[in-house]
């Protein structure tokens, strides 16, 4: 006998906290994104600066995690990980990717398109010395993405390697660092009654933005 499972077709919610109209939009999409991002703070979102990272193979195949918002610049949003990781990797091969930010309690998502590109090595090295020291010894540990054996061999990995720098500073680890993707759109997407949400974007022409509402 099967499983019992939910029933998903009947699962929904109507949307109906707040509009977005196009009096409503900053000049530019990192000042809007500001705006949103301090609301999704004060109204206790849990790890608002969380988003989904999406990047694709030279062969079109995609992968998707979440990582953490760690910078945000005139330029763009800034991560930080190991570029020996999958993500790593594909971003070498193909920088264009995607980032998301889905903010359940504020029924908003904040949708980013654009490609990536590594950050200069001081600024990697100024964010990894304000890090916590387990953190800094776990970007050494961790051959992020690798397959390993078991648990514990990550844990003796941990280990010695905070028996070797015992006493003394965590330097960054050369296959580690921190991305800036630089956004060609920018969606803001606020959900509305009747399914019927909004969707207004900034695109990227030239040296300024164009807005556009897209139907939802």
């Amino acid at each position: 006998m099967e499983p019992a499972r939910p029933d998903l077709a009947s699962l929904r919610a109507e949307y109906q906290l707040a509009g977005l109209d196009e009096a409503d939009l900053a000049p530019d999409p990192f000042t809007m994104f500001g705006r949103w991002f301090d609301a999704a703070r004060e109204a206790g979102v849990l790890e608002p600066n969380a988003m989904t990272l999406s990047t694709a193979s030279v062969d079109g195949i995609p992968s998707a995690r979440v990582v953490l918002l760690k910078g945000l610049t005139e330029r763009g949003f800034v991560f930080f990980t190991n570029y020996e990781s999958r993500k790593g990797r594909e971003l070498a091969a193909n920088p264009h990717c995607g980032l998301l930010f889905c903010w359940y309690e504020l029924q908003r998502q904040v949708r980013i398109e654009g490609a990536a590109s590594r950050i200069p090595r001081p600024d990697t090295e100024a964010y990894f010395a304000g890090r916590p020291r387990d953190s800094q010894i776990g970007a050494w540990a961790s051959p992020q993405s690798s397959v390993v054996a078991s648990r514990a061999e990550l844990e003796d990995a941990y280990d010695a390697l905070e028996q070797q720098f015992d006493g003394s500073d965590v330097p960054c680890p050369p296959h580690w660092g921190g991305y800036l993707v630089a956004p060609e759109r920018v969606e803001f997407w606020q959900g509305r009654r009747s399914r019927m949400h909004d969707r207004l974007h900034y695109r990227r022409e030239g040296t300024g933005w164009v807005t556009e509402r897209l139907a939802p």
